[in-house]
């Protein structure tokens, strides 16, 4: 056998393969969307389990505002003395 041979075996092999990697997404695909479809008809009931943090109050309040000023102090490429908090609000 010859190597243009052996290479033209070799690359077709992979563009035939690469092919059905390509169809056997599209079919997973296809039927992914019809399960989708089928499960999004149907009510589902969604619990709300995030606690409300909005009502709690901050513990260590001092204790974050000097992290916070830390980190703005590093990424300023300052000393901490240097910023002056006027105001700390959650948001």
């Amino acid at each position: 056998m010859s190597n243009t041979f052996v290479c033209l075996m070799g690359m077709g092999t992979v563009f035939i393969g690469l092919i059905c990697i390509v169809f056997i997404c599209s079919v997973i695909s296809f039927v992914i969307r019809l399960f989708a479809k089928k499960s999004s008809t149907t009510p589902v009931a969604v619990a709300n389990t995030a606690p409300a943090t909005n009502s709690l109050p901050i513990q260590d309040k001092q204790a974050i505002i000097a992290g916070t000023c830390a980190v703005i102090a590093e990424e300023l490429g300052t000393d901490v003395s240097n910023i002056r908090v006027l105001s700390f609000k959650r948001v």
